[in-house]
């Protein structure tokens, strides 16, 4: 089976969408199969490449927005795309943008099978150009999606329930297919307690982002009665860090917190590490198609307090009410944030049903659908 990935970036460390797409390739040759991605060239003339490299799009005044996301477009080269396309047995685009567009436009001219994933929400894209609360702009870019790229796919692949339900409440009519992203399990992974001594490490790992809203945990700060007695820790980057580290720095000054907050950003063996060793992991984005990190977070034993909304599809990783706050409302963690703190043993055997929870996301099981959608789509 000969499978091409089209996704427009696939090579920005510190991207979600770039780590599931990567996953899956390298997970897919594993299985045997032959994958191949086509994408924008790595702007790292000394990282891995794809297969079929397309050129780099400048998006007008908001480029550097964009890049400092996380996030590249790629540029159609019909004569790569039709190479690419004629060489595949199926194909697989991760996003509806115009490149995924004229792929599956050109896929169908020469009777190739598309199948799509949802990893996107049109609000990830338009919060951080400033438009979070334009209903109609939204729905509108989610129409454009449907009608130039998800409706002309065989399957569309849905990282959660969240997106399933979401896509079905927009008119999507592709036959959907719920399979997480996953990620790696080691089912001899040993779960450390965590010692009921301050200082408590708060981890927060993610993008530094609009859509991220990392803030809600720095405000909650202000309502913690532990809050001289907390780390707090953020394993990420973005456009929002220099904002992010202002805020705390106002804090420390102000003495609302006694311990500077740390910033930096991290390889995949570290953030299981700092994991391991957080008292508690906070998710506090309000726009989520599934969020990975926190399944890591738990991986390792870490109890987290997830932000639940409309778009927040992270949530539906909690197995207790106790690791759900209302999207946006620092006071309400907080409270939660202290209740854990005063609770040490329940943190501690809750941390391990964490783990053993995990386990139901293994990445073998998913692309193990994954290869099953695609063999579905080939008929």
């Amino acid at each position: 089976m000969k499978v091409l990935i089209v996704t427009n970036n696939a090579y920005y460390r510190g991207n979600g969408l770039c780590t599931a797409v990567l996953n899956l390739h390298d997970r897919l040759i594993e299985a045997g199969v032959d994958a191949r991605i086509m994408a924008c060239s790595n702007p790292d003339p000394d990282g891995p490449q794809p297969e079929y490299a397309l050129g780099h799009f400048i998006f007008p005044f908001f480029e550097k927005l964009i890049y400092s996301n996380g996030f590249r477009y790629a540029a159609a080269d019909r004569k790569v795309m039709k190479e690419a396309i004629g060489w595949a047995d199926v194909i697989h685009v991760e996003e509806g943008f115009p490149i995924e567009a004229i792929t599956v436009k050109m896929a169908a001219g020469m009777n190739k099978p598309c199948v799509g994933s949802y990893h996107l929400f049109s609000e990830n894209i338009l919060a951080n150009l400033g438009f979070k609360h334009e209903k109609l702009l939204n729905r509108t870019v989610t129409w454009f999606w449907r009608k130039s790229v998800y409706d002309k796919c065989r399957f569309v692949h849905c990282p959660t329930p969240t997106v399933r339900d979401y896509l079905i409440s927009r008119g999507f009519r592709s036959d959907m297919k719920v399979i997480s992203n996953g990620i790696q399990i080691n089912p001899d992974i040993a779960v450390t307690c965590q010692d009921p001594k301050p200082p408590y490490t708060v981890l927060c790992i993610g993008r530094l982002s609009n859509e991220k809203q990392q803030d809600i945990l720095l405000e909650a700060m202000k309502y913690s009665r532990h809050s001289r007695e907390i780390q707090l820790h953020f394993a990420g980057k973005g456009p929002k860090e220099k904002k992010y580290r202002k805020i705390a720095g106002r804090l420390f000054r102000d003495g609302v917190i006694s311990l500077k907050p740390i910033f930096g950003f991290y390889e995949k063996e570290d953030v299981a590490e700092l994991c391991r060793k957080a008292y508690l992991y906070i998710h506090c984005a309000w726009v989520e198609v599934e969020g990975l990190s926190c399944i890591e977070a738990l991986r390792e034993g870490a109890v987290p307090i997830i932000a639940a909304g409309p778009f927040t599809a992270t949530a539906q990783f909690a197995i207790d009410d106790r690791c759900i706050f209302s999207e946006g409302d620092a006071q309400e963690l907080a409270e939660l944030i202290d209740w854990w703190i005063e609770h040490p043993e329940e943190r501690n055997e809750m941390g391990a049903k964490y783990a053993l929870s995990a386990r139901q996301y293994d990445i073998k099981k998913s692309i193990k659908a994954i290869i099953e959608m695609y063999e579905e789509a080939m008929k």
